[in-house]
């Protein structure tokens, strides 16, 4: 029997696509109700614990107190527009995750009208025959009709950790009574693992009717811990908001003392409560965070983990496979070469040149080949010596060992038999028995071909009697018919990639199966210019002290097992460093689990490994890894000028609420223009900035110090120095007006348009702090032209119709005061960026120091 799994004649071709979209519609998708949705009286009621939304609330209703109905009506409106925006950020929210489920869902391969296609595990239906391979997460219960050294971990329904052997079913049928756990059950149960072998298995349940389902569990579902970010910012709004409070209250209990009553007192605590208040924090990460999430699955990475994307500008090595993600995974037979040491080069090579002993190789290793195989250097012969089966019969395969890397195929044909052998030269060797001189001279030919970038096979071939097979594939007596040299060529985007990591201080490590003379020309061609290759032995022989010395220098690995792949991991950390690793194996789990950041190979990966994983890449391409780094450093600045925004907004803002108790003059900002500066800043900050394009130098920087603070001390006195330079720009065009008489209305228009157009010029100081104010202004931004213009539109409108002035208290404004509001606005801008020279000498000569993190701490990043 072929250890390829084959359809049992009874179900050749599995069910067809219009039964299967019958069966879909009819019983619904595989996949489990999703918990924890809410619905719209559920969100209403979150958002209306918002302080924020209190604020406004109770100030509409003290409004209503003293019969100022408009005002009240006018909070209202404020607060039933923030309850419809966090409403459909939610939606859009949702909509987005659910677009990343569908993607990160298990992927299941069937047999559909005789054809084997891969398709989401949730449009998996009953009676769907699933194909099970090594690594693979079951999609659905489901009853064995075909299978091979199959073994499945059921510990997610059992609890024990031993898989546990399965055989094909002999009539028996699964119900709602049938149970995990046990040997040679001829049921496998979704969510188990496939950790040997493969099979063939038609779907008995999917969806809540399986196992899993009725128990109440989902398989994929990760246990989420609150990312450090977001801890950071909820720390700080408390920080703030206990400052608020002490704050406001001692202004309401003044007020009420000296300037009027407690319901006045009130309405101004509130404001300042308010403008004090930095609510945008958390919703600023929550936008950031999510659009991030769907900007890096733009560049083709699915971000499993929001942690992730605040873990990629910190990363300071990349451990990369080199198959399929360095290479294109596209093999092609490049050198042939005969047991005498004569040479082929099959690409360049004429018809009439390929002489019969190389055209017995190349059908030896074809025979070697699995008949239907997905397997690139399987192909690759295939493509070469396609009619090599012609006329054959496979009765057994031999497949690989961990103490035998070869597979050994036995073929009928016309009453002879022979047995056709591949895989790892020294393996192939050992089974022909070669020893000796021939020995060395077979492993320097190896070693020239590897030394050229090949992936090298040795190939063998026996006679066959007819016989009783025998149990091993060493029983049988080979003779070594000679090697086969693959290549893979490199990816064209690496050489660029690498070269830009290397810039952006992430050091490439290359980690392989091959040979170590194929691990250095591979690592020379992509620029990665290891000192040292390490090999499996070699590692093995290394404690973790010397191993972590080693691995300090720039390192390649080569003929690495999986689970070794851990022990670089750990090592790496042990340096100190924030370690991005990719996998594709079962066996690679514990090394991404282990890694910061874990990256699955989406296209030929494993379904435990993407659950191991916090980044799948969709289509296995390392320059992908270096767009995912360069949007992560992006995010992180944006958020930084997002915060640093905030903090400098609410400086003036503040200090105009707190202004008229400490002069005597009349209380001009009230909830209402708070309410709508809040309304300007949520989607200048949540827009604005989180659709800035990255900084120019964004990937010559040395990555940031995973520990640092989002808003470490130079940061927030970057951010102190602009509030206060708003708040004199404002409060001085306060007095100045005030001085010479400006009515009270007329006033309250001037202070607020003045704080407007300060705010504005802010979000230009913001938008960069390493390019200059030219490049800020012309830097193309489609999100800031739309504010800008909501804007001035609302200004303008607040001014012309006479309503919305009565509204917002507002006076009529001319033109000598609107140039006035334009001068303060400018000349806050002009000083903030000439403030940006010598911090930033200043931030560039400390940043030339290895041991400081300053450079992660300036508002730019």
């Amino acid at each position: 029997m072929s250890t390829d799994p084959q359809p049992a004649p009874m179900f050749p071709d599995g069910l067809s696509a219009a039964e299967a979209v019958r069966r879909l519609q009819t019983e619904g998708f595989n996949e489990l109700p999703q918990a924890g949705s809410r619905s719209i009286l559920r969100l209403v009621a979150d958002v209306l614990k918002e302080p924020m939304l209190l604020l406004l609330l109770g100030g509409a209703g003290i409004y209503l107190a003293l019969g100022d109905t408009a005002e009240a009506i006018l909070l209202g409106v404020f607060a039933s527009a923030s309850v419809f925006i966090t409403i459909v950020q939610e939606a859009r929210t949702e909509r987005v995750l659910e677009s990343l489920r569908d993607l990160s869902s298990p992927r299941a391969l069937v047999i559909r009208d005789g054809e084997r296609i891969r398709i989401a595990g949730r449009e998996v239906v009953r009676g769907d025959l699933i194909v099970l391979s090594e690594g693979d997460r079951v999609a659905a219960d489901a009853v064995l009709r075909d299978c091979d050294d199959l073994l499945t971990d059921e510990s997610l329904l059992t609890g024990e950790s031993v898989p546990v052997r399965k055989r094909p079913a002999a009539g028996e049928a699964m119900d709602a009574a049938t149970v995990a756990g046990g040997d040679d059950q001829p049921f496998v149960f979704s969510g188990s693992l496939v950790v040997r072998g493969g099979g063939i298995a038609e779907v008995m349940a999917t969806g809540p009717h399986t196992a899993i389902g009725r128990i109440g569990q989902s398989v994929t579902a990760l246990e989420t811990e609150t990312p450090r970010l977001r801890q950071q910012t909820r720390r700080l709004v408390v920080a703030f908001a206990i400052g608020g409070a002490i704050v406001v209250a001692i202004t309401v209990v003044l007020y009420a003392m000296y300037r009027g009553g407690w319901l006045e007192g009130i309405l101004a605590g509130i404001a300042l409560g308010m403008s004090m208040l930095p609510e945008e924090f958390p919703v600023v990460l929550t936008v950031f965070l999510a659009m991030g999430a769907w900007r890096i699955s733009q560049a083709r990475v699915l971000t499993r983990r929001a942690s992730a994307i605040e873990s990629l500008g910190a990363a300071t090595v990349l451990c990369s496979d080199k198959t399929g993600t360095l290479t294109q995974n596209r093999m092609m037979v490049a050198r042939l070469v005969l047991p005498d040491g004569g040479v082929l080069q099959p690409a360049t090579a004429t018809p009439e040149a390929i002489a019969p002993p190389f055209r017995d190789l190349v059908a030896t290793a074809v025979l070697a080949c699995d008949p239907q195989s997905h397997d690139p250097m399987e192909k690759a012969l295939h493509a070469l010596g396609a009619d090599a089966t012609a006329g054959a019969t496979l009765q057994r395969r031999y497949g690989l060992r961990p103490d035998l890397l070869a597979m050994t195929n036995v073929w009928s044909r016309d009453g002879a038999g022979v047995a056709a052998a591949k895989g790892a030269p020294e393996a192939i060797a050992k089974l022909c028995g070669v020893d000796g001189g021939a020995l060395a001279a077979l492993q320097a030919r190896v070693e020239t071909l590897a030394a050229e970038g090949l992936r090298v096979l040795g190939v063998a071939e026996a006679s066959w009697s007819g016989e009783a097979l025998p149990d091993a594939q060493q029983d049988f007596a080979f003779s070594f018919r000679g090697l086969v040299g693959f290549a893979d060529p490199l990816r064209p985007e690496v050489k660029d990639a690498v070269a830009e990591c290397r810039a952006a201080g992430v050091r490439v490590i290359m980690i392989t199966g091959d040979y170590p003379a194929t691990a250095t020309a591979i690592a020379r061609q992509a620029g990665i210019d290891p000192e040292r290759v390490i090999a499996g032995p070699e590692l093995a022989d290394l404690d973790d002290d010397a191993l972590a010395l080693a691995a300090r220098a720039p390192t390649a690995f080569a003929r690495i097992m999986p689970e070794q792949k851990l022990r670089i991991v750990t090592a790496l950390k042990a340096c100190g460093e924030i370690v991005a690793m990719t996998g594709d194996g079962v066996n690679d789990a514990p090394s991404l689990k282990a890694a910061h950041i874990g990256i699955a190979m989406g296209g030929r990966g494993t379904d435990v490994a993407r659950e191991a994983s916090a980044i799948v890449l969709l289509d296995d391409d390392f320059g992908s890894i270096v767009k995912a780094i360069r949007l992560g450093r992006r995010i992180y600045d944006n958020l930084r000028k997002a915060m640093s925004f905030i903090l400098a907004v609410h400086f003036p803002i503040a200090g105009l609420a707190l202004l008229p108790l400490v002069t005597g003059l009349p209380l001009l900002l009230g909830p209402v223009h708070i309410a709508f500066l809040e309304m300007i800043i949520d989607p200048v900050c949540s827009l604005v900035f989180e659709a800035e394009t990255e900084e120019s130098d964004i990937m010559r920087r040395p990555p940031r110090d995973p520990q640092e603070p989002l808003l470490p001390r130079p940061l927030v006195l970057w951010g102190a120095l602009q509030g206060i330079l708003a708040m004199l720009a404002t409060g001085g065009v306060l007095l100045l007006a005030h001085r010479n008489g400006m009515p009270d209305d007329e006033l309250r228009a001037l202070v607020f348009f003045s704080l407007v157009s300060v705010i504005v010029s802010l979000i230009f100081v913001n938008r960069s702090f390493s390019s200059s104010l030219r490049e800020a202004l012309l830097r193309p931004n489609r999100m800031l032209l739309l504010v800008i213009g909501f804007v001035v539109a609302v200004l303008a409108t607040s001014l012309t119709l006479p309503a919305a002035a009565a509204l917002f208290r507002f006076g009529p404004l001319h033109a000598d005061d609107l140039a006035l509001t334009a001068a303060a606005a400018i000349t806050t801008l002009i000083m903030l960026e000439l403030s940006k020279f010598p911090l930033r000498a200043a931030l560039s000569r400390r940043a030339d120091k290895p041991d400081q993190v300053v450079k992660a701490a300036s508002p730019a990043r």
